[in-house]
């Protein structure tokens, strides 16, 4: 019998204990078989602060370090900094990119920093109940405000890749949607040419990946990929937004 599919060496024979139906298992084979391919296993290290991503390390086989929450593009930057010749990307979600990291994936992306930072949005904070978050919809429904998010009150859903674009310092900028088959493989394609863009040396890269949350959603895993297709990609439009 011929094989055609085999786990990525990049990842750990493990169960995950992520949420059924939750893209971050899917992410984080999409990144282990990019890494295998690009034969840089050895010399990766990976940043993951709190919230769900902080289960990374437990993942992945290669170096993984955990941050203080939003402090993992400083902490890849240190690394990177002192290890030039490594590949380093941090692996955050909205509530800590787009929140207590604002400033420093701002401040990271407008340096140039050779790291690749991969975004998880899902619109919530997953971990620590469903709380509104900065990428949180208009008119949608959260722990902390279970009538849906007002403007008025709480600002408009922030978008990462359209705010980094306007700075010197990216060099890859593209948000994706894993929500069926092509989307799957652009997410993977983007990824990898983040990760190329580090190795060549040309600046900060970033992916942002929209996701669902079926647990803080409250609906299935299948209506939550509906949902991101439906309510978010429109808000969040797809695309590269930088390629230098």
């Amino acid at each position: 019998m011929q094989k055609v599919y085999e786990r990525p060496e990049s990842l750990v024979d493990v169960q995950m204990s992520y949420c059924p139906g939750c893209m971050h298992g899917t992410v984080h084979r999409m990144i282990g078989e990019i890494i295998d391919e690009l034969g840089v296993r050895e010399k990766t290290v990976g940043v993951c602060p709190v919230g769900c991503a902080v289960f990374m390390y437990d993942y992945m086989s290669f170096d993984m370090i955990q941050a203080a929450h939003g402090r993992a593009p400083a902490v890849a930057t240190g690394v990177k900094r002192t290890l030039p010749d490594s590949v380093v990307f941090t692996y955050q979600g909205d509530g800590d990119l787009a929140a207590i990291g604002t400033a420093e994936i701002i401040h990271a992306a407008a340096r140039g920093e050779r790291i690749t930072t991969i975004f998880i949005n899902n619109t919530t904070y997953g971990m620590t109940g469903g709380q509104m978050a900065p990428t949180t919809l208009l008119g949608q429904k959260s722990t902390t405000c279970p009538t849906g998010r007002e403007a008025i009150q709480a600002g408009y859903p922030i978008r990462v890749c359209e705010l980094l674009a306007t700075l010197d310092g990216p060099a890859y900028l593209a948000r994706v949607a894993p929500v069926d088959p092509a989307g799957l493989m652009k997410t993977q394609k983007a990824i990898k040419k983040a990760f190329q863009k580090q190795i060549e040396g040309r600046g900060f890269s970033l992916v942002e990946i929209l996701c669902n949350c079926p647990t803080q959603l409250r609906i299935s895993p299948v209506d939550s990929l509906k949902w991101v297709e439906e309510n978010m990609i429109p808000h969040y439009p797809l695309g590269e937004f930088v390629d230098r």
